[in-house]
């Protein structure tokens, strides 16, 4: 299989996975909004919202790590990291991937995997509250991110060796920005003109092009 469609492919997953499971944002804010205005104007608190937060926000946190992974967006401390030529960032990526991620990410699937079994055996609800929701289901979302984030881990495994032989990082699939939405902005904006507005969005352009190869640790960065 050529190497840049199994690429795109686990991004694909990865990036529909994070996208569905965002939708749980609005679910939460629903059930915030509503938990408020019952516990405050009606004084009538709902005991099981709390189980019900946890449960929403906990799937959401786990379902967007493969995607995260994927538009390589995960907290990286890359104070020598930006500095490096790609090859070296390859090289450190490949060993830490695995020698940490790989151990890890199994430990995750094979502990989740008997832990949403043991959950599901005995239908186990919350302790939380008195007769709390059911949480199973909840917790088999535990193996299910697990598996996401390992086939988008394999991906960058496959990404660093393909660095390595080519002395330059393979593309990702992109997705929406924040400079995609500066440029929304700016083309329906009333109050500026057009060439106060194409130099507004070629600076953006500009500013996020460098801020990419501080990112890809170009060959002209690691010169300098």
């Amino acid at each position: 299989m050529d190497p840049q469609r199994f690429l795109h492919t686990a991004d694909r997953i990865s990036t529909w996975s994070g996208k569905f499971a965002s939708w749980l944002i609005i679910a939460l804010t629903l059930v915030v909004c509503t938990e408020v205005f019952k516990r405050y104007i009606l004084n009538a608190p709902t005991a099981w919202i709390f189980d019900a937060n946890n449960m929403m926000y906990g799937t959401l946190f786990m379902m967007c790590g493969a995607y995260t992974l994927a538009q390589n967006a995960h907290v990286r401390g890359d104070f020598l990291y930006s500095s490096m030529r790609p090859r070296t960032q390859a090289m450190l990526d490949l060993v830490l991937y695995i020698a940490f991620f790989i151990p890890g990410i199994l430990g995750l699937m094979y502990a989740g995997y008997d832990y949403a079994l043991d959950s599901w055996r005995i239908r186990e609800h919350s302790n939380v509250t008195s007769n709390g929701p059911p949480v199973y289901q909840f917790k088999a979302i535990i193996p299910i991110a697990g598996t996401l984030v390992m086939v988008q881990g394999l991906a960058e495994i496959l990404r660093c060796i393909v660095c390595l032989k080519t002395g330059k990082w393979p593309e990702r699939l992109k997705d929406a920005e924040e400079i995609d939405v500066v440029e929304q902005q700016l083309a329906k904006s009333a109050y500026v003109d057009a060439e106060s507005r194409e130099r507004a969005i070629q600076h953006v352009h500009d500013i996020d092009e460098a801020a990419r190869q501080r990112g890809l640790g170009s060959e002209e960065d690691a010169k300098l």
